[in-house]
């Protein structure tokens, strides 16, 4: 296939730009908050469409309108499941988290934050919760790497291999110079490109395919069971879809835009921005899914990259249908939603490593330019390491991203929700939640019980344990006062 010229134009322009970002960034990087947390100072708009940004990865454009795309609307659980679940993540959780951080000794990282809520002076809390970011940190980087690799392979046919690199490079690229700043500036630029490209596609297929009632009928010629919400489920199929609503309560680097908002007070209208965005790009990328199956049963002739790999749907119709100049935009909104990601899993894997081993462990004395280069050492290593796991071209994006996302929702979901909601939680409390959760997911995904989503008996497990295991001991009189300071802040600046 011959490069698009136009496309690979728009491509490197977007490219550019995004790098030029960084430096941006760059200039206002002074020290390690800066690096990890942008300095507290990111205004509603930003925090919004960051955090949705980071959040709605390749599979987004990728993952999801080709599960749609194989089984008609019986997958759009997942999208319910998500946005119920972030809404009460901004509802229960953004406002409190925020304040918890600020008075439990400024954290700048989940691991910092659990640290100081619970007074744990043995360091076992913050490596534990290090390691389990590490761990699904890395396999869902690799995830945002092969979508990254799967966009430059179709759009300019590219060996798997070379598109592995080219796709990661920018991301690294602006990740390494710019830090927290230049990640949640690009975001709320891909924020902005992810919603323009989800909300045009779905219009131009359906205008393509002859109309809404056309391309209905045309829906129901190849599979009526296409419009059917229950099709092949079960009630645990449709339990295990919506379960992923509970990862929102664990995941760092969504976490960390609600840790960065400049104050308390910008988190309500940026619940509301953020959730317009969210429902508004779910329903698009449910709707280029279900138009994919009218326009390609109407066209079989073009269908056969889709037969092959149902995750490029989105791609092959934004190269059949538009002009290469805005299919180069539309494309590029994958790479947007990949690298605002990516991105973000980079530098929070990067401050896991920084601040919670080198400088805890290993450097207490050293100054912040060094921990800042540190930082930009470890999102160079945590890359290679993801871009090796990455290399199996059999991978499946959605396979990736479910797999971490469990680890996250129920390895720190439960201690979050609960730390910033119940103040006789205890440090013993948190382990007991951080471990259960962890070691639940891994051994339940290795059997697959039940073939339920292992997130679901991850969360509820470790919630139990969180409140034995407390009930067994009891807080200090340190630990609640600063619970009860920083609530009753939150309750004076919601």
């Amino acid at each position: 296939m011959s490069v698009s010229n136009p496309t690979l134009i728009t491509f490197v322009i977007y490219i550019a730009a995004m790098v030029l970002i960084g430096f941006m960034a760059y200039r206002s990087t002074n020290n390690l908050s800066d690096y990890i947390l942008g300095g507290r100072s990111l205004g509603s708009v930003v925090t919004a469409l960051s955090a949705g940004a980071s959040d709605m990865s390749g599979w987004l454009l990728m993952g999801l309108p080709g599960a749609i795309y194989m089984s008609g609307l019986s997958e759009s659980w997942i999208a319910i499941g998500l946005i119920v679940g972030a809404y009460l993540n901004w509802l229960f959780v953004a406002g409190r988290l925020r304040v918890q951080t600020e008075h439990n000794g400024d954290a700048l990282t989940l691991p910092d934050y659990f640290s100081s809520r619970f007074e744990d002076k043995s360091g076992l809390l913050r490596i534990i919760s290090a390691i389990v970011i590490l761990v699904f940190f890395t396999i869902y980087c690799a995830s945002g790497i092969v979508a990254g690799a799967r966009l430059f392979e179709s759009t300019f046919g590219m060996s798997y291999e070379t598109a592995l690199w080219a796709g990661a490079a920018a991301t690294i690229a602006y990740t390494f110079v710019g830090g927290f700043l230049a990640v949640s500036w690009t975001d709320t630029v891909q924020a902005t490109l992810m919603i323009f490209a989800l909300l045009l596609t779905p219009i131009i297929v359906l205008l393509a395919t002859g109309g809404i009632d056309t391309t209905f009928l045309a829906i129901e010629a190849q599979d009526p069971s296409n419009f059917d919400m229950l099709k092949n489920t079960t009630f645990i199929g449709i339990i295990s879809l919506m379960g992923w609503g509970l990862g929102y309560f664990g995941q760092p680097h969504i976490l960390a835009r609600f840790m960065a908002a400049d104050s308390v007070k910008s988190i309500a209208n940026a619940r509301r921005i953020s959730m317009t965005w969210m429902i508004l790009c779910l329903g698009g990328t449910v709707a280029v899914g279900f138009f994919g199956i009218a326009y390609f049963s109407a066209n079989p002739g073009l269908a056969a990259p889709v037969t092959e790999n149902h995750e490029r749907v989105f791609i092959e119709l934004a190269k059949i249908l538009f002009n290469p100049w805005v299919a180069g935009v539309l494309l590029s909104a994958i790479l947007a939603a990949v690298m605002s990601t990516l991105s973000c899993q980079l530098l929070v894997c990067s401050s896991a490593l920084t601040e919670d081993f080198y400088k805890t462990f290993l450097r207490k004395t050293a100054s912040q330019v060094e921990l800042v280069w540190v930082g930009r050492a470890m999102v160079l290593l945590v890359a290679l390491i993801a871009i090796a796991l990455a290399a199996n071209p059999e991978n499946r994006v959605l396979g990736l991203v479910s797999y971490a996302w469990a680890g996250f929702g129920a390895a720190f979901g439960p201690v979050v929700l609960i730390s910033v909601i119940w103040k006789d939680m205890t440090r013993d409390g948190a382990l007991a939640g951080i471990l259960v959760g962890a070691i639940t997911v891994i051994v339940w995904k290795h059997f697959n019980v039940l073939g339920l989503y292992e997130i679901i008996p991850g969360f509820i497990f470790a919630s139990l344990a969180i409140y034995f295991v407390s009930k067994m001991g009891e807080p200090t009189r340190g630990m609640l006062q600063r619970f009860a300071a920083a609530e009753a802040d939150f309750r004076l600046n919601k």
